[in-house]
């Protein structure tokens, strides 16, 4: 959980203020992709709250070889595909990385507020547990979808990492893009493992003589649904404000700055508070950005509404 918290505190900083990432050196290469990795743990969080989902309810000895075809799809979506198509238009075309850059926070937008109004009017079933059915069939189908999904999540976190370095070399680009796609699977996949597997974790320590034990165990049983649900609404926290947040910077390096310019007058009106003026700030900052991003997010639901779904096309 630790590098989840150091994620989110990542993501705090304003965009538009980064320090531009020095790669030149080896050891740049790894600050590098520390950073840009932590500027995609909205994603990251999501990602890592949705893939129990496809495993959960199927046989108990069958979760981690799933989990390990999933996580092997995922480096081979980032590494094969993704990869060589974000360098070539970081290298060509720059620009078309930013708009493609806001798509995908308007997808982040999107996603935070489908998830937020269906909570609320409690018929979400996007993510509904695959149905409990024992062979390969299932299997492939279940790994098939959870590669489709992580596919656009990869896309996103990938899009993401590279705006931070992509005033860097082709080369130097190439490499850390590299080592945020591994680090990234490594993080997200062993975090599901242990998440899907901890409930077994808990009932054999449930089980033993010891009574600190059996407290644990009973303790991990209890508790993972409640660590599933916090780490689901964080995601979708995550995802508001930093799909919010890119939608503003975007827009702003795109040329329209009101947007962006009120964000600013927002963070100036407060940073003088003392001793609390530059957490008020960054406070201000941060909830402008969510706010924009369920209003951006409700009205992308909206027009997706409005599209014809491929069952009624039919008719």
């Amino acid at each position: 959980m630790g590098y989840m918290a150091g994620g989110l505190v990542g993501l705090l900083d304003d965009v538009a203020a980064l320090a531009k990432l020095a790669a030149a050196s080896i050891d740049d290469v790894g600050a590098a992709a520390s950073r840009a990795s932590m500027k995609a743990a909205g994603v990251v969080i999501d990602d890592t709250a949705v893939t129990p989902t496809y495993v959960h309810g199927l046989a108990a000895n069958r979760e981690l070889p799933i989990i390990k075809r999933i996580a092997t799809g995922s480096i081979r979506n980032k590494l094969l595909f993704i990869l060589p198509a974000a360098l070539v238009l970081s290298e060509f075309v720059p620009t078309l990385v930013e708009i493609i850059l806001i798509f995908g926070g308007s997808f982040l937008c999107y996603e935070g507020a489908h998830k937020i109004v269906h909570a609320i009017k409690r018929d979400d079933h996007d993510h509904d547990v695959p149905a409990a059915v024992l062979g390969p069939a299932a299997e492939a189908a279940t790994i098939k979808s959870a590669v489709r999904t992580d596919f656009i999540l990869s896309a996103e976190i990938m899009v993401i990492s590279l705006k931070e370095v992509i005033d860097e070399s082709f080369v130097a680009r190439g490499i850390i893009l590299v080592v945020v796609a591994v680090f990234i699977t490594i993080v997200v996949y062993g975090l599901v493992a242990l998440i899907v597997k901890m409930d077994d974790i808990g009932l054999s320590m449930a089980e033993r003589e010891s009574e600190s034990s059996q407290k644990v165990g009973r303790a991990l049983v209890l508790g993972m649904p409640k660590v599933l649900l916090w780490l689901s609404i964080i995601g979708t926290a995550a995802m508001l404000w930093v799909g919010g947040h890119i939608l503003l910077v975007g827009a702003d390096e795109l040329g329209w700055h009101w947007p962006y310019s009120v964000v600013h007058d927002a963070e100036h009106a407060v940073e003088d508070i003392a001793r609390v003026g530059g957490v008020v700030a960054w406070l201000a900052n941060t909830l402008i950005s969510a706010v924009v991003g369920l209003a951006w997010g409700v009205v992308v639901m909206g027009v997706l509404s409005l599209v014809p779904k491929r069952a009624d096309a039919a008719h």
